[in-house]
C-alpha cells in the first residue's frame, strides 16, 4: 500500500514561484497528478484547490515519491486538517506514485491573485 506523509511548516522558501502552474515539470506524471488535484475541492468554494492556486510546488521524483507543497486560503479554514489528507489520497492513486509527502506552508500567504483564469470565471470575478 502506498505511503502518505504530511508535515507542516510555518515558512517556505522565498524564491519559490507560486502558485504551481501546469507545465512547470517535465515529468510524464505531471498531467495525471494535476488532474488528481483538480478533483479536490474546498467545500466552501466551488473550485478545485489547484485552480484556487493553493498548490505551490509539485516535486516528482523518479522513485515514485511526490512532494506537494501547498497552502490553504486561511489557517482557520474549518477543514484545514482534512484538505491535505484529501490531496494525499488523490495523488497517491496516480499510477507511478508510490508515496506522497505534503508540506503545508503559510508563507507566502495565499492571495486571490493566485487563482487561475478558470477559477476567476467560475467565481464571476472577471
Amino acid at each position: 500500500m502506498p505511503a502518505v506523509v504530511m508535515t507542516e511548516q510555518g515558512n517556505n522558501e522565498d524564491d519559490m514561484e507560486v502558485p504551481y502552474r501546469e507545465g512547470m515539470s517535465e515529468s510524464a506524471l505531471e498531467t495525471p497528478i494535476v488532474e488528481a488535484l483538480r478533483t479536490v475541492y474546498d467545500p466552501e468554494i466551488p473550485v478545485s484547490i489547484f485552480d484556487l492556486g493553493l498548490i505551490y510546488a509539485i516535486d516528482i521524483g523518479d522513485d515514485g515519491i511526490v512532494k506537494v507543497t501547498m497552502t490553504l486560503t486561511a489557517p482557520t479554514c474549518p477543514v484545514a486538517e482534512e484538505i491535505p489528507k484529501w490531496v494525499q489520497e488523490a495523488v497517491v492513486q496516480v499510477d507511478g506514485v508510490d508515496k506522497v509527502e505534503i508540506e503545508l506552508v503559510w508563507d507566502p500567504f495565499w492571495k486571490p491573485e493566485y487563482m487561475s483564469e478558470e477559477a476567476n470565471l467560475m467565481l464571476n470575478l472577471m
